[in-house]
This record gives structure tokens, C-alpha cells and sequence, in this order.
């Protein structure tokens, strides 16, 4: 079949065909709108695989069928995959209103972090690691020399270097409040 090359072929197996679709998913769907999308579904997919159809293996009808068959199962999975995954949001707290501001001030708070590891992420990887084991990882500058195979003194020049490159971000910018000098 050339259906996909002659829009004339594509319009006349449409019209021998629509109603025996129809009647084929309205057997296995109780919704309109979703037998009409189903329908239409099964057309396109007809469309995109008319080059499979070989004549020789059986009437149109019944190749037109199994490509019905599989978009309709194909259908149903996706509504059971649905249903899975809203029966395990069921019973779940959602979130309230009160809960989204919580959940704002939490990212508002965490902003300034986030800043200083993009920052971090920006160092020199000896100044940074050391900034992390000493700052993230809680290790002392004498610890986080031998962690890394290097003299304290390198560890200390290190840290002080990567301190000072954080320093704008770290340090809270003023606020100004109206009313206050």
C-alpha cells in the first residue's frame, strides 16, 4: 500500500475502513472522546506502517485490525501505568500552602550555599579541596594536609587563597531597611 504517498489511497482505505474501526474500539473502550482519539490513533499508525501490509498474508481489514489491536493495547498499558503511579501518590500528604512557604524559605535559606558551591566549583582543584575537607568535611587544616599527601603550610596557604575567592560570596551583602541608618 502506498497510503503514506497518495493522499487520494489514504482517503478512500480511511472511508472503507472508519466504521469497522470504530465499531472494533467502541467494543473495547466506553469513553467517546477516547474512542474517537483511538481511532484516529489507529489511522496514523496505518499510515506510518503501510509498508508492513503485505497483500499476500490476508485482507487489509484484518492487517488493519492488528495494527487496531496493538494501539488499543498499547493504550490500555499506558492507562495501567497511570494507574500505578497515581495509586502510589494515593494516600500521600500533598503539599499545603503553608508548607510551600515553608519549602521557599528552606530554598531562600539555602541560596547563599548553593552560590558558594557554584563558586567553589570555580577554585583551583587544591584550593578547593582543601575548602572542602576543612569547611564541608569538618577536618582540620593539619587533617586535610596528610588527607591530601601535602605539607600544612600548603594547606594553609590553600585554604586562605580559596577563603579570600569566596569571600563576596560568603559574606551576607547589607540589607537596607527603610527607616534605619
Amino acid at each position: 500500500m502506498r497510503l503514506n504517498e497518495d493522499p487520494a489511497a489514504f482517503e478512500a482505505f480511511y472511508r472503507r475502513h472508519v466504521d469497522a474501526v470504530l465499531k472494533f474500539v467502541t467494543r473495547r473502550v466506553s469513553d467517546p472522546h477516547l474512542a474517537a482519539d483511538l481511532t484516529a490513533d489507529i489511522f496514523l499508525a496505518a499510515l506510518d506502517s503501510a509498508h508492513t501490509y503485505v497483500p499476500g498474508r490476508g485482507s487489509e481489514i484484518a492487517w488493519l485490525y492488528g495494527v487496531a489491536r496493538n494501539v488499543v493495547s498499547a493504550r490500555h498499558r499506558q492507562a495501567a501505568r497511570e494507574a500505578r503511579a497515581t495509586g502510589r501518590l494515593a494516600g500521600r500528604r500533598l503539599m499545603d500552602d503553608d508548607d510551600l512557604v515553608r519549602m521557599e524559605e528552606r530554598i531562600d535559606a539555602e541560596r547563599r550555599m548553593r552560590s558558594a558551591l557554584e563558586a567553589m566549583a570555580g577554585l583551583p582543584e587544591g584550593e578547593r579541596a582543601v575548602l572542602e575537607l576543612v569547611a564541608i568535611d569538618q577536618l582540620t587544616v593539619s587533617e586535610a594536609a596528610k588527607a591530601l599527601g601535602i605539607r600544612q603550610v600548603t594547606a594553609r596557604v590553600r585554604l586562605h587563597r580559596a577563603r579570600r575567592a569566596l569571600e563576596n560570596v560568603a559574606s551576607p551583602a547589607p540589607v537596607y531597611v527603610e527607616g534605619q541608618a
